[in-house]
């Protein structure tokens, strides 16, 4: 089992999902149930699958929940889209969250690389 406040990645896509909180914090309330709920839960699943993944016992079931939560930030990547499309969401602040989205891929993908290196030893 691993402590997964420990990874890098983690860590990130918590202040990401703070970050994505805050933001959805000034959306038109009629969004509430609509995009404000996807952007959170989008967000949130990113670390909660991290969370879970990490208090699996195999490398195979950690990567595959490592896996889930890079599903669940290119789903981000378009929600933050959508919110700026929709004027929602100011050009700065939409720039510097999906830079964010996609650092985290970019760092989950590494993980998953070092996770299937260590699957094939």
């Amino acid at each position: 089992m691993r402590d997964f406040r420990r990874l890098q990645v983690w860590q990130r896509a918590h202040q990401l999902t703070l970050a994505v909180y805050r933001m959805t914090e000034s959306f038109p309330k009629h969004e509430l149930y609509g995009l404000t709920s996807q952007l959170r839960r989008s967000a949130m699943s990113i670390p909660t699958n991290m969370a879970e993944g990490c208090g699996r016992e195999s490398i195979v079931e950690l990567a595959r929940f490592l896996q889930i939560a890079m599903g669940s930030a290119k789903e981000l990547e378009y929600q933050l889209l959508l919110a700026h499309d929709l004027g929602y969401v100011q050009p700065d602040v939409y720039c510097s969250l999906n830079d964010e989205t996609r650092q985290v891929q970019r760092m989950l993908h590494a993980y998953l690389g070092q996770l299937r290196g260590k699957n094939k030893e």
